[in-house]
């Protein structure tokens, strides 16, 4: 149920209306400038890519230590909580968010993207303690095919309010955006509650520690987990390939609107409805491959799926008609959830349950360390060719390369792996 609440955030926040009404309605056309830092003229879109790569980088460094303390004092369920109604209030509060508040919209969604993303570290950190290794596939993939409906259901209210604001008195499509936006705040906040009241705290040494020693634990736990991490060769192999074929998941999510737009010249209309379509498609893509993965192995159809991601770059690359787009949306959909909830399934099989949230928040460093080579890729591969699909096509490198790399990691290795894992986890 976490899943169907904060989906909401990824589906309209991220994927749909917030970059577009920042902008349309909220940065001046000329841009704006940041006398501090020496630039001027600076676009939505950049001021855009900034926040959202300042807010991942501080993940990148805060998760692993926040994970350790977690495990450490039993406090999944509180950090949880804590960025949880942290992001949903910065989420809410962007209803109030207007033409020309460019600083109050950035920081909002700097706020609500950081804890949106440190909240699922430790909602992440729940599933081995929720189901057994064998079932684990199965719970990872519902809850994605929760969050697949429970966002596309919010985003379809959101689409009809925007396209038919004055049906129910709103004055302006702004306006109409602005409810939107501060809905996501409601959506996310109000069913998390579900999740926060009946799931139960994984049993742990609950210490009272003050501040200043849980920090200095969680740093010196996050250098340990390091110099494990780096002795398990098992677990290292599967974080680098993971590290690379999401790199290429995450640009083909990122660009695909962008590549439909600017180099097949689709409209609007086209692209928002296929976006939906693959939140609709992607509910049963998530269940039918934590099925298969619980009768022919995860990381079996992990690669299944990443052969699939190849076919559809190659895909990507000849296509000329709305109609194959629409195709393409449809295979995104059912190959996306798959593949993201069976990366989450396996890794939670390959690291020890007692230290779930440090080794989850490192899972999380590795996501935001992959999201950054592919879109620069692609930008680059754009700019030197002058075509989007030599960029398309060049993220076949990616799924190739991560398939190789993880066809080489042994299951049973790793499963020895974790024991010395959990081991030296306690003795920390």
């Amino acid at each position: 149920m976490y899943d169907w609440a904060n989906s909401a955030f990824a589906m309209t926040i991220l994927a749909a209306l917030f970059g577009p009404y920042l902008e349309q309605a909220v940065v001046p056309e000329g841009g704006v400038d940041i006398p501090l830092l020496g630039m001027s003229a600076v676009s939505a879109t950049s001021l855009y890519g900034y926040v959202l790569g300042l807010s991942a980088f501080l993940v990148l460094l805060s998760s692993p230590i926040l994970g350790a303390i977690a495990d450490r004092t039993s406090a999944k369920k509180k950090f949880l909580s804590l960025f949880c109604y942290t992001g949903s209030a910065a989420t809410l509060l962007m209803f109030f968010v207007g033409p020309g508040d460019v600083w109050l919209a950035l920081g909002l969604f700097f706020i609500a993207n950081f804890s949106f993303v440190s909240a699922n570290v430790f909602y992440d950190s729940f599933l081995p303690h929720l189901a057994p290794p064998s079932l684990q596939d199965v719970v990872s993939g519902k809850g994605y095919a929760y969050g697949y409906a429970g966002g596309g259901l919010l985003f379809v209210i959101h689409l009809l309010l925007v396209q038919f604001y004055d049906s129910v008195g709103l004055p302006d499509t702004g306006m109409a955006v602005r409810i939107a936006l501060g809905s996501v705040g409601l959506w996310w906040g109000g069913f998390a509650m579900i999740t926060l009241i009946r799931l139960e705290e994984p049993p742990g040494l609950q210490l009272k520690d003050g501040f200043s020693k849980s920090v200095r634990f969680g740093l010196k736990s996050t250098v340990s987990v390091l110099r494990r991490i780096g002795k398990t060769r098992q677990l290292l192999l599967y974080l680098v390939a993971f590290m690379i074929y999401n790199d290429g998941i995450q640009t083909v999510i990122a660009m695909a609107t962008i590549y439909g737009a600017g180099e097949l010249g689709f409209d609007t209309l086209t692209l928002m409805g296929c976006l939906l379509m693959v939140q609709v498609v992607g509910i049963f893509g998530s269940r039918l491959f934590g099925f298969l993965a619980g009768r022919y192995g995860t990381k079996s159809m992990l690669i299944v799926s990443l052969v699939i991601w190849s076919g559809v770059v190659i895909y990507a690359f000849f296509m000329t008609q709305q109609y194959e787009f629409w195709v393409l949306g449809g295979i995104v959909g059912l190959v996306l959830g798959g593949s993201q909830a069976l990366s989450r399934s396996y890794y939670s099989k390959i690291i020890p349950a007692g230290a779930s949230a440090e080794f989850f928040g490192f899972f999380s460093v590795f996501e935001k360390f992959s999201a950054i080579w592919g879109p620069i890729a692609f930008a680059v591969i754009r700019q030197i060719s002058g075509s989007g699909r030599m960029s398309i096509i060049s993220l076949i490198v990616f799924f190739v390369v991560g398939v190789i790399l993880l066809a080489f990691v042994n299951t049973a290795e790793a499963e020895k792996e974790k024991h010395l894992l959990f081991e030296a986890a306690s003795a920390t």
